[in-house]
């Protein structure tokens, strides 16, 4: 089975991030990347796939800037076999004011000549956090989606999911190939080997231009986005709690519902 991995690289989660000079995006300078979480999740289920299989290609494609390939070593590491990084300055995700849909539409360009039976990618990017680009990748290659995988089994040529849905899991059905996105809890994304990495330094990607894909810049990017960032503001700083007073439990409790009612007017 030929699998393909939707990759972003994103700020490390613990990295402490500013907002940039126009305050429209994030001051990415001297930042540190990584994988994002959720496609940790994805490139291990890909792995976990494989071996199960017993044959068969994982192959990643990433679109984004030029320190994308540190993240392609790591994923080599882990036992990726092929890497397509489509080198795109303009598009840097809420850097750089890429929306979802012009991000799926170079990723959809990039898979053209990839011969795939599954495409795997993460639930959600933790820079972004808006859960559209899959979405849009399907709808563009007409492929069944499956979001919020938290198990997979797959049998002939349909694969059956669980996923996350509001109060509780439901469990679906659909052919291949499909696309499904990884949640929390599918798997344990494994650490890599030194030895590992540094045999993936050796490892070539395709890298590839918008020009090799037939794409024009203006129809992608900051230029050919539907949603524009108009400003970026940090979130307020949490102010200190507030003490309910009361002789008793039920007069603490008729404190809390009159502040509630007439003060915050929440009830």
């Amino acid at each position: 089975m030929n699998i393909v991995v939707l990759m972003k690289q994103v700020p490390d989660t613990e990295s402490e991030l500013a907002i940039n000079d126009d305050a429209t995006g994030i001051d990415s300078e001297d930042v540190k990347m990584a994988i994002n979480p959720y496609d940790e999740f994805a490139i291990e289920e890909a792995l976990l796939i494989k071996e199960k299989d017993g044959g068969g290609t994982v192959t990643l494609v990433s679109v984004g800037p030029d320190t994308v390939p540190e993240a392609i070593r790591v994923a080599y590491a882990m036992g990726v076999d092929h890497a397509v990084h489509v080198n795109d300055e303009i598009d840097e995700g809420v850097y750089g004011g890429a929306d979802a849909f012009t991000s799926a539409k170079i990723i959809v360009a990039a898979l053209k000549d990839i011969d795939y039976d599954l495409i795997i990618a993460g639930n959600r990017a933790v820079d972004g956090d808006n859960y559209q680009v899959p979405a849009h990748v399907a709808e563009m290659l007409g492929l069944p989606l499956v979001s919020a995988v938290v198990h997979q089994e797959i049998s002939g040529d349909a694969i059956t999911c669980k996923k996350l849905i509001e109060g509780g899991t439901a469990t679906v059905r659909t052919s291949l190939p499909a696309i499904i996105t990884a949640q929390k809890g599918l798997n344990e994304p494994r650490y890599p080997a030194f030895r590992a990495i540094m045999k993936a330094k050796k490892k070539d990607f395709d890298e590839l231009e918008l020009d090799d894909l037939g794409i024009d810049e203006k129809s992608v990017g900051a230029a050919g986005a539907f949603i524009k960032i108009r400003k970026l503001e940090l979130a307020p700083a949490r102010t200190g709690g507030r003490i309910i007073e009361g002789a008793s439990p039920a007069e603490k409790a008729a404190a809390l519902v009159k502040l509630l009612r007439e003060e915050r007017q929440v009830i």
